[in-house]
């Protein structure tokens, strides 16, 4: 049993150990993390108000603190952390320890004691634990060793922003400018002597900022108020831990040599320094600490003779200035007030950042002055510097309103040049507060020239916060500058809007801005704003709101009608907007055409109203008669579906309605443009509509009869008879007119060619029943319509009916809608004077309601008419075919006297039966087509 179970508990020990190893391991990863921080800090007084974050860089002498970054707990403020772990030094026995620890904590407190901007800045003071010392800086980015490649102390991984950090000329020139202040601070303002100046103690704060510290070896002056200073140097110990002594690459030799030093060993040590910007970060000289004293007897003579070589990598413009700083004798080097004026700092970048830091002295009239220029510089300097160093400096100055017209275009400029994310996390914090600033007027006007920036940077939530309200205030501005301005900028950032906040909020606010204000500028600038962002606008809208507007700007200025004109021209031609026929023809055309008859308009204005106009109307007609066209299609379709005896169909003529000829079907029997053959009328035709049971029945009916008739032999005229509308015999009247013709003195027709019958657009047959309808089903009045009239000719066409003739000059020839022709030129054909008294032959009047029989064709009575003559009279009379209730009649005029009576007194003809006259001097016959109402209303009235 215990074999069968020895392997399972092997296996859980070895699950056991495995499991404590991996807890162990994170544990110590997690320990190490951690670290860094809270076991090197933790105890200190200084977490108690700050919170310290990671580690970001090193400094100090020999680059001892770690420098974290962290904030103030109670206000938030961005701090830099430095930490002396001292574990470090366990390696020393305690009074040196002692020692390294009280020299850090007399560089400290000595730093804290000093306020300058050129060096740097203590938040709050050192505080010691029994781990560690902390204190607090202004935020730092690193110390220039760490920049010119020194990483000890750094954290791992390496920051890539240390990394990869380049130091540009102008950050370059004006760090060792700040230096140069820095010291001259030193020397001439407190007195002391730095004694360890080196790239370890150079601190380069957030903004770029070069920052002297490491006080701990500086010597002050034991006679400060003598005009000669004294400092008393300590010897050199090489027995000393390392941190307890100055830097010796970067010692003057008089140190070593000579144990004495005054302010000219600083500017040795800066002269050092500059070579190890331009180099790298190497020293002139390597020194040996085991046996320093003949290192600095070597260096000393190297120093005598300075080969060119050393130098090659110094700028020629500061080279012999460098020259000068490594001499030999401390009296030849330049002070440090002497080095901030060489022309090696007059750069244009370096003046810049100087004139920045020494803004805090300044006046508002020479800040303003300052930056009306700083436009013409920020784009020769590095964006690094602009954004780290140039941004936060004008930033600080928008709490002083008077300013801001200042400042905010090199803001706005700087924007320019950043990421979007740079712009969100390093301006748009700032600028939040300066959208809702409204004093000065300056600065809606910058903000509005800058828009398209702002719209594409800023996040969509703040656009609707903060911009666009910004825009809408100026809407509404009472500055009419300024309102100018936005409307003339508006169309330039359009596309950048939302539409929502387009349709509800801008284009209501521009509209409210033309209609209220009192200057024609404003106006007018609303109508160009609206016509150039329609294109971002959908065709309803446009049709709905934007063109019902127009019709509401009260005022008729050219300028103003010339916009309102723009607008309906850009709606109307553009490929995604466009304006329905409907609304051109009921809305848009009728307000275009009364704007372009306005007195204020010139010519030219005038031509360009007509020009668009022109194109609406073509537009709508061509699009409409497509319409109708398709219409027409489908109406055809559908009769021939109806129509479902395709025999009767063959018997009539058929004549699709046709632009042409739907007067024709109206108006007369053969229309305006009936053409003239030799054939004889054709049968009337019925509506070519769906027919209802009745019109079948009585088209069948018609057929019938029209089919005995043709089989029936003419008939010769009779004597007269009384008329009676029951009479079953027709009459040929086209034989009895010619017969009382011949009779008639009044009229010759021997020299006159007589043309053939027309045959042009047959008249619908229309139910008796109901009102007669033309070709296309509209309703048509049984009588004339007011514009048909008479005009009194010469020789009068009149149509006698049971009636003798009324007297002399009755009515003439009558006229269709179309034209009124004249017929007094028909008199020149008439007969002698002396016959128009002689009493007109009336027979053939006497079968007037008699049925109807085949005639004989006018082919076979008179000669053949000349083709291509075109003579309305002949469709004025003649007799009727396949018509249930004929009606025949004569003419009767003799010389210029005619008879019978008007056709305007009797309301029963209707105008579909004439068509319209031609001044010619032929008379011919031709079909007159009567419904069978007709006849039986006239029957009432003669019996």
């Amino acid at each position: 049993m215990s074999h069968l179970f020895s392997p399972s508990s092997h296996q859980a020990a070895t699950l056991g150990v495995n499991m404590e190893s991996m807890l162990n391991k994170l544990k110590s990863t997690v320990t190490k993390v951690t670290a860094d921080v809270t076991s090197a800090v933790m105890g200190n007084p200084v977490t108690r108000e700050f919170e310290v974050g990671r580690h970001i860089a090193s400094g100090g002498p020999g680059l001892c603190w770690r420098i974290y970054n962290g904030t103030k707990k109670s206000t938030k403020q961005e701090v830099a952390v430095f930490v002396f772990d001292k574990k470090m030094v366990d390696k020393y026995q305690k009074f040196e320890k002692d020692q390294i620890v009280d020299s850090l904590k007399k560089g400290v407190q000595q730093l804290t004691r000093l306020r300058h901007p050129r060096l740097l800045t203590v938040q709050h003071p050192l505080e010691e634990s029994r781990d560690c010392l902390a204190f607090c800086t202004e935020p730092v980015f690193a110390s220039l060793s760490n920049v010119l490649g020194q990483w000890e102390n750094l954290p791992s991984p390496m920051p890539n922003d240390i990394k990869e950090y380049k130091l540009y000329d102008v950050e370059t020139k004006y760090g060792l400018l700040q230096i140069s202040e820095g010291l001259s601070f030193l020397h001439s303002g407190v007195k002391m002597v730095h004694g360890n100046l080196c790239p370890e103690n150079i601190i380069l704060n957030k903004s770029g900022a070069w920052k002297i510290m490491g006080f701990d070896f500086s010597i002050s002056s034991t006679n400060p108020s003598d005009a000669e200073l004294k400092y008393t140097c300590k010897e050199w110990e090489p027995s000393f831990p390392q941190l307890c002594l100055p830097n010796p690459e970067y010692l003057a030799p008089e140190y070593i040599l000579s144990v004495s030093c005054d302010s000219a060993s600083d500017m040795y040590s800066l002269g050092v320094v500059m070579h190890a910007v331009f180099n790298e970060g190497k020293p002139v000289f390597k020194v040996s600490k085991h046996d320093i004293f003949k290192s600095f007897s070597r260096q000393l003579d190297q120093l005598s003779s300075i080969s060119p070589a050393v130098l090659n990598k110094i700028p020629e413009e500061v080279r012999e200035h460098v020259k000068m700083l490594l001499s030999v004798t401390p009296n030849v080097r330049p002070d440090a007030d002497q080095m901030t004026k060489i022309p090696f700092f007059d750069d244009v970048g370096a003046v810049t950042l100087q004139y920045f830091d020494s803004l805090f002295q300044r006046d508002n009239l020479q800040k303003s002055q300052f930056y009306k220029g700083l436009p013409k510089v920020l784009p020769k300097l590095p964006k690094r510097v602009v954004v780290y160093r140039i941004l936060p400096a004008l930033t600080s100055e928008f709490v002083n309103p008077d300013m801001v017209p200042f400042v905010l275009p090199n803001v706005l400029l700087i924007a320019e040049e950043c990421t979007k994310e740079e712009y969100i996390r390093l301006i748009m914090p700032d600028l939040t507060p300066v959208f809702k600033q409204q004093e000065p007027v300056q600065i809606l006007l910058i903000f509005l020239q800058k828009m398209d920036l702002l719209l594409t940077k800023t996040p969509s939530e703040d656009i609707k916060n903060s911009v666009l309200p910004m825009v809408y205030r100026a809407l509404e501005a009472p500055s009419v500058q300024i309102q100018e301005l936005c409307l003339n900028i508006i169309p330039t950032f359009a596309n950048l809007i939302d539409y929502p906040s387009m349709k509800n909020s801008l284009i209501p606010r521009i509209k409210s801005a033309c209609l209220q204000t009192s200057s024609l500028a404003v106006r007018v600038n609303s109508l160009v704003c609206l016509g150039k962002i329609l294109e971002y606008l959908d065709k309803w809208y446009v049709i709905d709101e934007i063109l019902p507007f127009l019709q509401q700007i009260p005022s008729r200025e050219p300028a103003v009608l010339m916009g309102v004109l723009g607008i309906y021209k850009c709606t109307f031609s553009h490929k995604k907007l466009g304006i329905p026929k409907e609304h051109l023809a009921t809305k848009s055309l009728p307000h275009l055409v009364s704007l372009s008859i306005d007195n204020n308009l010139n010519l030219n204005q005038f031509n360009s109203f007509m020009v668009v106009i022109r194109d609406m109307l073509s537009r709508m007609e061509n699009e409409h008669k497509t319409k109708l066209e398709q219409l027409h299609i489908m109406q055809e379709q559908q009769r021939s579906i109806n129509i479902s005896n395709p025999g009767n169909q063959s018997e009539q003529t058929k004549s699709p309605p046709s632009s042409g000829n739907q007067i024709d079907d109206i108006f007369g029997s053969t229309g305006v443009n009936g053409k003239e053959n030799g054939s004889a009328a054709t049968a009337p035709q019925p509506n070519r509509m769906s027919l209802t049971l009745e019109e079948k029945q009585r088209l069948a009916k018609e057929q019938e009869q029209a089919a005995k008739l043709r089989n029936q032999q003419p008939l010769a005229p009779q004597s007269i008879q009384p008329a009676n509308a029951n009479n079953t015999k027709t009459k040929d009247l086209t034989s009895s007119l010619l017969n009382s013709m011949t009779s008639l003195n009044s009229l010759s027709l021997a020299n006159t060619a007589r043309p053939a019958p027309a045959q042009g657009t047959t008249i619908p047959t229309f139910p008796s029943s109901g009102p007669m309808v033309g070709s296309m089903g509209a309703p048509v009045s049984n009588g004339f319509n007011p514009p048909m009239g008479f005009q009194t000719g010469g020789m009068g066409m009149g149509m006698g009916i049971g009636m003798r003739p009324s007297g002399p000059a009755l009515y003439g020839g009558m006229a269709t809608a179309t034209s009124t022709p004249n017929f007094g030129a028909l008199t020149q054909n008439q007969g002698p004077v002396g016959q128009t008294n002689k009493a007109p032959n009336l027979s053939a009047l006497d079968s007037l309601f008699t049925a109807s029989q085949p005639k004989v064709t006018l082919n076979q009575m008179g000669p053949k008419a000349t083709p291509g003559t075109n003579t309305p009279w002949l469709n004025q009379f003649g007799s009727a075919q396949n018509a249930q209730t004929p009606m025949q009649g004569a003419p009767v005029g003799m010389g210029g006297v005619p008879s019978g009576f008007g056709m305007q007194a009797n309301p029963f003809f209707s105008p579909q039966n004439f068509s319209q006259p031609a001044a010619a001097p032929s008379l011919n016959q031709s079909g007159i087509k009567h419904s069978s109402s007709v006849n039986n209303d006239l029957k009432d009235l003669f019996g």
